[in-house]
């Protein structure tokens, strides 16, 4: 009898094991190469494009159906075809460098990812200040005829 209760057992682990490998996650993934790019200290209407690259590591197509900036002045660009599993993909995002001051905003991404469905990605760093007119103006911001 014990004999009997100990093989039941065995294979009532053996079968558990054998449905747990069995039920592998369908669907698309997105793994990026960085989540934050830093511009660093960056001259007024600086170069305004960085990229972050992704990879599909899942086994379904992934499909970007939004990528959106947390303000105007940072507008991405993103693949609108399905990345088959295994290929990468690129996100570039353009800041208006024809802001001084700090930077300092967000992407967020939506997806199919079974991972990350709503993804953010970040741009930081510091916009130089405005570079000086060489036109004289007058107290009232008006150009002076000297």
């Amino acid at each position: 009898m014990k004999k009997l209760i100990f093989a039941l057992s065995v294979m009532f682990v053996a079968v558990a094991m054998n449905q747990v490998s069995a039920q592998i996650e369908k669907g698309a993934k997105i793994s990026f190469n960085k989540e934050v790019h830093d511009y660093g200290n960056i001259k007024y209407d600086g170069e305004p494009y960085c990229t972050f690259d992704f990879t599909n590591t899942g086994n379904e197509p992934l499909i970007i159906s939004n990528a959106k900036g947390s303000c105007g002045c940072t507008v991405p660009e993103w693949p609108k075809e399905p990345i088959a599993p295994g290929a990468k993909g690129t996100i570039r995002v353009k800041y208006d460098t024809k802001r001084s001051g700090p930077i300092n905003k967000s992407v967020t991404i939506s997806s199919n990812a079974i991972n990350e469905p709503e993804k953010v990605i970040r741009i930081k760093g510091e916009v130089g200040p405005a570079p000086e007119s060489g036109v004289p103006v007058n107290n009232s911001g008006a150009p002076t005829n000297n």
